[in-house]
C-alpha cells in the first residue's frame, strides 16, 4: 500500500529500529550521471547488547527519479485516501473535534468560477479532515486529508464575486481544500478548530534534519562523519536540481509580496539560481536578488545556509574542491561570504555550518577555501540583523574578502576615508574620526550625518554603514531613472550634534576650524536666522578669519549692507584668524537656539474631537526644547528638561511628550533619533564626550591656517541681504 505524500511515517521495527521513510518530493535529488544520486542511505541506530554502545545499522532507501508525468504516479487524494478505513462519519468518536455541513469548492474551482460550491458532511478529527457524502452512519466517504505540521489554514475571507460565501483554505503538500459557509461565526469556528489541530502535531523533520543531527552526535569521529557524507548524496554537491527543500516549509503559504511563490516552491528557485551563479558573467546582481529574496522570505535563510554548505562540500564529500578549477566554482564559497555577513543562521544549521567550515579549514590549510571558512566563521560571530541587503560594492568587496571604504565629509578637514566592514556602525566611524581630528577630549558632541543639499538627518550610533551604503546606492539608481533628476547626491558628514560648547579651544588645534565652518554652514542654512545686526557682525568677524586685515584688493561683500560689514571689518584691524574664529563661535552661540538639533515634526491634538495638525520646528538644546513656527526664531512652545516626565514611542512615526499634566504629540520619519536625544539630555543637560587616545589625522587634512574658503558654499537662491553678506 503506497505512504501519504508529505508524510514522515514512524515505522516501529520489532528489533527497535527507527526507519524515517519519505516520498517522491521531499529533499530529492535528480540524476545527473551519478547513481548515487538515485538513492540515499540512512544510518539507523539500535542499542547495543551489552548495552554500553551504539552500533550502525546501514538501511539503503532507493528513490524514485522524477520520470514520467505526474499524472502517472499516485494522486494526493488517493494517497491521503486510502490510509482512512472506509466507514462512515463516528457517531461519538472522542476524537471528533468539529463536525458539520459546509461547502466544498470544486478542484479547480478558482479557474472555473461557473463550478457550484459541493455540500457534504466534513469532520476534523485530532489526524485528518474527513469529508462525507451524508451525516449518517453509512454515509460514503468523499476524501480525506491527513493533517501534519506542515499544513496551514488561511482565511476566512469572503468571496462576494464567485460564491458569496465565507471560505476557510486548508493547504497539503499536493492540494488545497476550500470549506465554505454562509454564515462568517461558522467559518471562524472551522478556522480555528483547523488551526489548533494542525498546531497540536508533532514537528515533522525531514532527512536532511536527521543527518544533520547524526553529523552533530559524530563530530568527534572525522571517519564516522566522512561515511555519512560519502553515503548520502543529499549532503554534497551535485549538478542536477533539487526538487523539494531541505528544511520542512509550510505547505501553501503563500509568500508576501508580488512575484514570490510559496515558500517550498521558492526555496527550488533558490537552488536554481545558485547553479546560476557558476555560469554568470556578472554574478553580482544575482547574488544580490538572492540576499534580497531572504530578506523578503525569513524562512528561506536557513534553508539557503543549507543549500551552500551542500554545494561547498564538493562532489566527493567534505572536505573537497570545486568540482573544477574554474574561479566560478568558488562563487559558492562567495556568496555564503555575503550570507554570513547579512543573517543569523538558525540553531541546528548554525552548528552544522560551523562544523563545515572547521572541517574544511583543517583539512585544506593555506588554500583559498580554508581563507574563505576563516572569513566565514569569524563573520558568523559578529553579524546581526540587517535593514538591508549588501550593495553591489560591498559584494565586490566580501567575494575578495576586503573591507570597504566609506567617505565622510569633515567641515574644515576635508574628505575623510574610512575602512569600514559589514558590521561597523556609525558609532563607530564617528568614535575614528574624533579620534582623527584631535577632538576626543572636546565638550562637543559629533555624530554621522547622511546629507543631501538641504537635507540632513543624524545616523544612530548602532546603524550599520553597509546599510547606508546600500541606501545610497538605491537611491542613486531610483534617480538616475528619471531622465530629469540628478544624481542622488547623497554624502556622509560629520558634525556637531547637540548644544555648541565654544569654551576653551585650542588655537592650535582642528576643533576650532571644524566647529567654525560647521557654525558657517548652520547659519547659511537659516537654522535658526539670527538678527540683522548679529549676522553683519558674524560676516565682518568670517572677513577676517579669511583675509585677515582689511585690504582694498580683498573680496569685497556684494551690494545690500555692504557699507556697515565692511566698516565692521575694519575695526578687526589686528585680531589674527585664531581669534577672529572663536569670536565668531561666540557669538554665533549666543543665537537662541544655535547648535540645537533641529527637526521638522507636526504636532497632532490630544483633543477628543481632534484638529488639523500643525507643520512646526521642534529644538533640542542643552537645557530645553522648543517648538516654533518654519521661518520664525520666537518659540511656540518652550519647555525645559526638568518639565518632562517621560518621552517614548506611540507608533511607527508618533512621539509622546508627557510634560506635567498634559501630552504632546509629534509626528516624524526621524522619532526615533529624536527620543533618543531628549533621553540623553533628560539626566544630563550638558553630556560631555568620553576621553580616548588620539589617533592619526585623515589623509589630506589642510593646515588650520589659513583655513578653507569653501567656494562650493554659494548662495542659494533668493538669498540676499545680511545673509549673503555673511557667505561673502
Amino acid at each position: 500500500m503506497p505512504l501519504p505524500g508529505g508524510l514522515w511515517w514512524l515505522l516501529c521495527c520489532r528489533r527497535g529500529f527507527t526507519l524515517l521513510h519519505r516520498d517522491y518530493g521531499d529533499g530529492e535529488l535528480s540524476g545527473d550521471g551519478d547513481e548515487d544520486e538515485d538513492e540515499e542511505t540512512f544510518e539507523l541506530r539500535t542499542p547495543s547488547p551489552a548495552g554500553g554502545g551504539r552500533g550502525p545499522l546501514d538501511v539503503t532507501l532507493t528513490q524514485p527519479v522524477r520520470s514520467g508525468p505526474v499524472s502517472d504516479r499516485l494522486q494526493s487524494w488517493e494517497e491521503t485516501r486510502s490510509l482512512i478505513p472506509e466507514k462512515g462519519p463516528p457517531e461519538e468518536d472522542p476524537d471528533v473535534v468539529v463536525k458539520g455541513w459546509l461547502y466544498r469548492e470544486p478542484r479547480g474551482g478558482g479557474a472555473r468560477p461557473w463550478l457550484p460550491p459541493r455540500r457534504a458532511w466534513f469532520v476534523l478529527t485530532r489526524d485528518s479532515l474527513d469529508q462525507f457524502s451524508s451525516s449518517g452512519k453509512g454515509a460514503r466517504r468523499l476524501g480525506s486529508l491527513v493533517l501534519t505540521s506542515l499544513c496551514s489554514v488561511t482565511g476566512p475571507e469572503r468571496r462576494p464575486k464567485e460564491t458569496g460565501l465565507w471560505s476557510v483554505t486548508v493547504s497539503g503538500r499536493k492540494h488545497s481544500v476550500r470549506l465554505c459557509s454562509p454564515r462568517q461565526a461558522e467559518a471562524e469556528r472551522w478556522g480555528v478548530a483547523l488551526r489548533e489541530v494542525i498546531a497540536s502535531k508533532a514537528p515533522l523533520e525531514t532527512p536532511t534534519q536527521l543527518l544533520l543531527r547524526d553529523i552533530q552526535e559524530s563530530c568527534g569521529d572525522p571517519e564516522t562523519v566522512a561515511l555519512i557524507y560519502l553515503r548520502n548524496p543529499i549532503l554534497r554537491h551535485t549538478s542536477g536540481a533539487l526538487y523539494a527543500p531541505l528544511l520542512p516549509l509550510p505547505y501553501g503559504v503563500s509568500a508576501p509580496g508580488p512575484g514570490y511563490a510559496p515558500l517550498r516552491e521558492e526555496a527550488v528557485r533558490l537552488f536554481l539560481a545558485l547553479q546560476a551563479l557558476e555560469g554568470a558573467r556578472r554574478p553580482g546582481p544575482l547574488m544580490q536578488g538572492v540576499l534580497q529574496t531572504c530578506r523578503d522570505l525569513p524562512a528561506l535563510r536557513d534553508e539557503l545556509f543549507l543549500q551552500l554548505a551542500k554545494q561547498t562540500s564538493g562532489p566527493a564529500g567534505p572536505p573537497g574542491p570545486p568540482a573544477t578549477q574554474d574561479p566560478a566554482a568558488l562563487r559558492y564559497w562567495q556568496l555564503l561570504t555575503c550570507m554570513s555577513c547579512t543573517f543569523r543562521p538558525g540553531g541546528a544549521v548554525r552548528g552544522h555550518l560551523l562544523g563545515h567550515l572547521e572541517r574544511t579549514e583543517q583539512a585544506l590549510p593555506d588554500t583559498e577555501l580554508a581563507a574563505y571558512a576563516r572569513f566565514i566563521r569569524k563573520a558568523l560571530g559578529r553579524t546581526r540583523g540587517r535593514e538591508l541587503v549588501p550593495s553591489l560594492a560591498e559584494i565586490s568587496a566580501l567575494s575578495r574578502r576586503q573591507e570597504l571604504l566609506c567617505t565622510v565629509h569633515c567641515p574644515g578637514a576635508g574628505a575623510c576615508p574610512v575602512a569600514i566592514d559589514s558590521h561597523t556602525t556609525a558609532g563607530e566611524v564617528a568614535r575614528e574620526l574624533v579620534g582623527r581630528l584631535g577632538l576626543a577630549r572636546s565638550r562637543n558632541a559629533f555624530a554621522l550625518y547622511e546629507q543631501r543639499g538641504a537635507q540632513e538627518r543624524a545616523l544612530a550610533g548602532g546603524t550599520l554603514m553597509a546599510d547606508v551604503l546600500t541606501r545610497f546606492e538605491n537611491l542613486a539608481a531610483e534617480e538616475a531613472a528619471l531622465d530629469d533628476s540628478p544624481d542622488s547626491g547623497w554624502r556622509l558628514c560629520l558634525r556637531l550634534h547637540g548644544p555648541l560648547h565654544p569654551e576653551g579651544l585650542s588655537p592650535d588645534g582642528h576643533e576650532l576650524p571644524f566647529l567654525f565652518e560647521q557654525a558657517h554652514a548652520l547659519l547659511l542654512r537659516g537654522r535658526p536666522p539670527p538678527p540683522d545686526d548679529t549676522l553683519r557682525a558674524l560676516a565682518a568677524l568670517r572677513l577676517q578669519s579669511l583675509h585677515r586685515d582689511f585690504s582694498p584688493r580683498a573680496p569685497l561683500p556684494r551690494a545690500g549692507r555692504a557699507a556697515a560689514v565692511l566698516g565692521g571689518w575694519k575695526r578687526l584691524r589686528g585680531m589674527g584668524r585664531a581669534e577672529a574664529m572663536a569670536a565668531y563661535l561666540a557669538l554665533a552661540a549666543q543665537c537662541p537656539g544655535f547648535g540645537a538639533a533641529r527637526y521638522d515634526v507636526l504636532e497632532l491634538s490630544t483633543e477628543p474631537g481632534g484638529g488639523t495638525p500643525q507643520k512646526l520646528c521642534l529644538g533640542l538644546g542643552a537645557k530645553a526644547m522648543s517648538l516654533s513656527r518654519p521661518g520664525e526664531t520666537e518659540p511656540v512652545h518652550s519647555v525645559s528638561y526638568g518639565h518632562v516626565a517621560a518621552c517614548q514611542l506611540m507608533g511607527p512615526h508618533t512621539l509622546a511628550l508627557r510634560v506635567g499634566e498634559s501630552q504632546l504629540l509629534l509626528q516624524s520619519p526621524q522619532v526615533e533619533e529624536i527620543m533618543q536625544l531628549v533621553n540623553a539630555y533628560l539626566p544630563n543637560p550638558s553630556p560631555e564626550r568620553p576621553c580616548s587616545s588620539p589617533s592619526p589625522p585623515c589623509q589630506d587634512l589642510p593646515d588650520i591656517s589659513p583655513p578653507s574658503q569653501h567656494p562650493g558654499l554659494d548662495e542659494p537662491q533668493g538669498q540676499s541681504g545680511c545673509l549673503g553678506q555673511l557667505q561673502d
